[in-house]
């Protein structure tokens, strides 16, 4: 499995309020983070399997924090506030996902493994 390279794309930094760096450089430095973990998980595990079922569970947690901020954004509008930040991390969140998926090798462990976890929860193709 090839080494994992994830950014920030520059449509969402370009989003963000011109006067507060802050916000870019935590996004910077999270996907920096989560770079390095998942590349020491894919390091670190005994084969391809078990990397993609780990990188998989990543994956999942970056969807559940999607969730989240993808609830705040009306919860925001509803308030009278700006939802630029909560848009901002639900698209990022998103689009780690994607780049993870856009890593050919990857990608192709990464379905495997839902698969299996699907098999292995009892749900058929044609519960779904």
């Amino acid at each position: 499995m090839e080494e994992i390279s994830l950014g920030v794309p520059e449509p969402i930094l370009e989003r963000l309020p011109d006067d507060d760096e802050s916000a870019a450089a935590d996004m910077h430095k999270a996907v920096a983070g989560w770079e390095d973990q998942l590349n020491r998980v894919r390091e670190e595990a005994a084969d391809d399997r078990e990397a993609a079922g780990r990188i998989l569970e990543a994956i999942e947690r970056f969807e559940e924090r999607y969730e989240t901020y993808d609830a705040f954004v009306p919860e925001l509008r509803a308030w009278g506030q700006s939802p630029i930040y909560a848009i901002a991390w639900r698209t990022l969140y998103a689009d780690v996902i994607a780049q993870l998926y856009d890593h050919d090798d990857l990608a192709d462990h990464l379905d495997r493994e839902r698969n299996a976890r699907l098999v292995e929860d009892g749900i058929r193709l044609q519960d779904l």
